[in-house]
């Protein structure tokens, strides 16, 4: 076997221990091929001794032969060495390129190693010079920041010397310390101020109260053109007849001050035309034209029409419309058979007497639920006294809504609450327009009885359908917008509350929204009072545990 001599840097020593392992992998190999080889003459050996003792026998046993065998055993035996000898000298032929070519590939295996660990040496090389650049930049630029904040922190001294100077020049000149100039210059500034707000909030106010008188002219104006000429007819005016022509001239008075004194006393439009022998009162508080009527007529019998005299029986005319009042609460209170209300209440219902709704009179509605409650509670072996109590006092709110912002329902809750109504009849009047659940047998019969009266042929001017398909275009109308997921029109058609998507309205846009829809139903729409567009914006997040 020939021997290898590598010569290998010191740096390298890993790299030839592991060429030497192969190496030595290659040697065992070679080993492993010679020994075969070795084996392939032994068992060679073994034949020829094998076959000299056959000879040996056939010798023995054919003397004849032997002369021929001895010829062809001497043949076979040299054939024997020959092949032996060749296929020994084959094995190590083979061995020795098979150690040729494995040198060959560990040397070019080693060479490659080489040049990769020489490229990955300059490129650390390369890298370390690259931080070395670096480093003494920053070098530079700390010491150039060091000098630049050492340069900041003596101006900043300067400033504070040249401050500190200016300051005592100041004290010197005005006489007053710095504390005592700081809280001079606060106490100006602080009655400047008190002044400027004081103007601000009169401006406000002012402000509010002109757009406020502005906007409640409006509305009133819009509430009483909407309406149809026949039910403003009957619903917001009334006639009275006089004796002869002659007394509309008494009634207007000298340079119109009988006129005047009559309308700011009432708060009630005479209208004075070429109709004859009748003045119309124009109102949309029936109470207010009541009262007007009476002290018009008193004046007309009278026949003394002056300033004096008419703030007379405009005084006497309310405490007759105050007494009719109060029979009329009485009245309601005596046929429905309801006992032991408030004397505030029994006000309250007799002010329905000058309420309409639809054309139907408020008062004469609610007695007709109680009654009708108190018929079906009877059938149902409830207490039909406490039925006709709520289906009496169901729509008192209306008494107040003139005076009162908000609707009907509300209000009357609010005002049997004051009064300690029990809470039965406060949760029908809160349910019978659907505004809440109803959760008692009373308030269902008080919502069932309500939806009779109204009903009843002949009892308003609007028809059923007619009913409906107001509801329906007003809904119809709240879902046209964009973002808009639900509408839903409650309390008659007074109020439509819309549920709009978070994600398409968000809480600017929601204001815009409402004015429009609101000025689109004034143009689409007719409809008595005024009808609330109420928007409301929710964010939900669901999720569900398994």
């Amino acid at each position: 076997m020939d021997c290898i001599s590598v010569t290998v840097h010191a740096s390298e020593s890993r790299i030839i221990i592991f060429e030497f392992g192969i190496w030595k992998k290659e040697v065992y190999k070679l080993q492993y091929l010679i020994y075969a080889a070795i084996f392939i003459i032994a068992a060679a050996a073994s034949g020829i001794v094998c076959f000299r003792l056959g000879i040996t026998y056939r010798k023995n046993q054919a003397e004849s032969a032997i002369g021929s065998a001895e010829k062809e055993a001497e043949r076979i035996m040299e054939v024997a060495k020959e092949e032996a000898e060749s296929k020994k000298k084959l094995a190590l032929v083979e061995a020795k390129d098979e150690i040729h070519k494995s040198r060959n590939e560990l040397e070019k295996e080693i060479k490659d190693r080489r040049n990769e660990l020489s490229r990955q040496e300059r490129r650390v090389q390369q890298k370390e010079e690259t931080l070395g650049r670096k480093t003494d930049n920053l070098e530079k630029k700390d010491e150039q920041l060091q000098k630049k904040l050492k340069s900041a922190d003596e101006r900043l001294e300067e400033i504070n010397r040249m401050k500190q100077s200016e300051m005592e020049t100041l004290e010197k000149i005005s006489q007053l310390t710095m504390d005592q100039a700081r809280e001079h210059l606060l106490k100006l500034l602080e009655d400047d101020l008190v002044h400027e707000k004081a103007l601000k909030i009169q401006q406000y106010e002012q402000q509010l109260k002109d757009e406020c008188e502005d906007k409640a002219r409006n509305l009133i104006s819009l509430a009483i053109t909407k309406c149809a000429v026949d039910q403003v007819s009957e619903t917001a005016v009334s006639v009275v007849p006089l004796p002869n022509d002659e007394m509309k001239g008494r009634i207007i008075g000298r340079e119109g001050r009988n006129i005047r004194t009559l309308e700011t006393l009432t708060g009630v439009e005479l209208i004075i035309d070429d109709t004859p022998e009748a003045i119309t009162l124009s109102c949309f508080d029936p109470a207010r034209r009541e009262v007007a009527r009476i002290a018009l007529e008193k004046l007309i019998a009278d026949g003394r029409i002056h300033p004096a005299r008419i703030e007379e029986m405009v005084d006497k005319a309310k405490r007759e419309v105050e007494h009719k009042i109060k029979q009329e609460g009485e009245r309601a209170v005596l046929e429905t058979n309801v006992h032991g209300l408030n004397h505030e209440l029994v006000r309250l219902l007799g002010r329905l007497r000058y309420r309409t709704s639809y054309r139907q009179n408020v008062l004469d509605h609610s007695i007709e639920v109680a009654h009708l409650s108190g018929i079906m509670a009877s059938e149902l072996g409830v207490d039909a006294n406490l039925a006709r109590r709520a289906g009496l006092l169901h729509d008192i709110g209306k008494a107040l809504s003139y005076e009162i912002e908000g609707s009907h329902v509300q209000i009357g809750v609010d005002v049997c609450r004051k009064y300690k109504e029990s809470p039965d009849v406060i949760h029908a009047i809160e349910a019978h327009h659907g505004d809440v659940e109803t959760k008692t047998v009373i308030a269902a019969l008080v919502q069932a009885a309500d939806a009779i009266s109204a009903a009843r042929p002949g009892a308003r001017s609007e028809n059923y359908e007619n009913y409906i398909k107001r509801l329906q275009k007003l809904e119809e109308i709240c879902s046209s917008y964009d973002g808009v997921e639900k509408s839903y029109a409650i309390q008659a058609g007074r109020e439509v509350r819309i549920m709009v998507l978070p994600e398409k309205v968000n809480d600017e846009k929601m204001a815009i929204v409402a004015r429009e829809i609101a000025a689109r139903i004034e143009n689409e729409m007719d409809y008595p009072g005024q009808i609330k567009v109420h928007i409301i914006r929710e964010s939900r997040a669901i999720e569900y545990a398994k």
